[in-house]
């Protein structure tokens, strides 16, 4: 680590030594180091680092301006300094995958060292690549394709294939019917977070339109009422 860090040092002095002001003022990158920029004023340059895991932003040399790399194109600017980490961040600054390697759907914002654990969306698992949250299919992570879906108490889980509605549209959030309860169903969220679903009173859910619907509409769901109120009155 001393030799990388000693090296990382003269390197730095050499670039700047070089370093000569596109113009009297200014924000402009090290032509090699893509966290590495000068300030300069009437000609003269300062060095400046920006925040371990961020990069220079070059795109206009009126702003000071320091990003995470995925919003960054460095191009030629490969080097970087030498990173500061902190369990659960691999750098002081940025956005990273969870150190737990089966929560796929989280993520860390580490902001000076410190990690700040966030969701993603639900259906989305977080993409390191783009630092951001994307559907399974759409992720660079290999590793997370067959992440584990979640399961209702009653053993539910939403299906794999996508469902089509009316006109063969497909529907972000499908509907599916109770497989025991006329009056309950189903929803999964983005298609993939399962939550249960009730309709209300005097209604019953109907599979083909996936809306809860008359229970005159419904074959075997007619008497669902009539049903539930004689058993209320047994139990009585």
């Amino acid at each position: 680590m001393k030799t990388v860090t000693v090296a990382l040092l003269i390197f730095v002095t050499g670039s700047s030594a070089q370093f000569k002001c596109p113009d009297r003022t200014g924000f402009f990158p090290d032509p090699v180091q893509c966290d590495l920029y000068y300030v300069c004023s009437k000609g003269e340059y300062e060095e400046k680092l920006c925040p371990d895991g961020l990069v220079f932003d070059a795109r206009d040399p009126n702003h000071e301006r320091c990003d995470i790399p995925a919003n960054v194109d460095c191009d030629e600017r490969t080097e970087l300094q030498e990173p500061h980490p902190s369990p659960g961040c691999p750098r002081a600054n940025g956005y990273y995958r969870h150190s737990d390697p089966l929560a796929c759907d989280k993520f860390f914002n580490c902001v000076n060292g410190v990690p700040h654990e966030l969701p993603c969306p639900p259906g989305l698992i977080y993409d390191d690549t783009a630092s951001t949250c994307a559907w399974p299919d759409d992720s660079h992570r290999k590793d997370c394709k067959n992440a584990k879906r979640d399961k209702l108490d009653d053993g539910f889980t939403c299906p794999d294939e996508e469902i089509l509605g009316p006109g063969g549209r497909k529907l972000p959030h499908p509907t599916f019917a109770h497989p025991e309860d006329c009056g309950k169903f189903y929803i999964c969220r983005n298609g993939v977070m399962p939550q249960k679903g009730q309709c209300v009173k005097g209604l019953v859910y109907n599979e083909e339109t996936f809306t809860c619907d008359d229970p005159k509409n419904v074959p075997g769901c007619e008497d669902y009422y009539e049903k539930a109120e004689k058993s209320k009155t047994k139990k009585a």
